[in-house]
C-alpha cells in the first residue's frame, strides 16, 4: 500500500472551490433580500391628478405641450438608429 491510500480524505468543507461553488447562490440570495428591503423600505410615489395636473403645467412652462414634443428628439434617434433615414426638417 502507498502512504498516499493510507492517509483518511478530507472533509468537504476543507476545500476551496467548494466554497466558491456554494458563494455564488449564497450572494444571489443576499442579494434578493436586499432588492427585496429596498423595495418595501421606499415604495414608489403614487401619482395622483394634482400632481399629474401640476407636471403638465410646469411642462406648457418649458414649452412643451404634449408627449410627444417631450419625447421627439428620442423618437427621431430610435428611427434613425432602426431605419437609417434621416427625418424631414420641419
Amino acid at each position: 500500500m502507498d502512504a498516499e491510500d493510507s492517509t483518511p480524505p478530507q472533509a468537504w468543507w476543507r476545500f476551496g472551490h467548494v466554497w466558491l461553488i456554494i458563494a455564488g447562490p449564497a450572494l444571489v440570495v443576499i442579494a434578493g433580500f436586499v432588492t427585496l428591503y429596498l423595495a418595501v423600505s421606499s415604495p414608489n410615489e403614487i401619482v395622483t391628478d394634482e400632481v399629474y395636473r401640476h407636471s403638465v403645467e410646469s411642462n406648457r412652462k418649458k414649452g412643451i405641450t404634449t408627449l410627444a414634443d417631450e419625447t421627439a428628439p428620442a423618437m427621431q434617434a430610435r428611427n434613425h438608429a432602426a431605419t437609417g433615414a434621416v427625418p424631414l426638417p420641419k
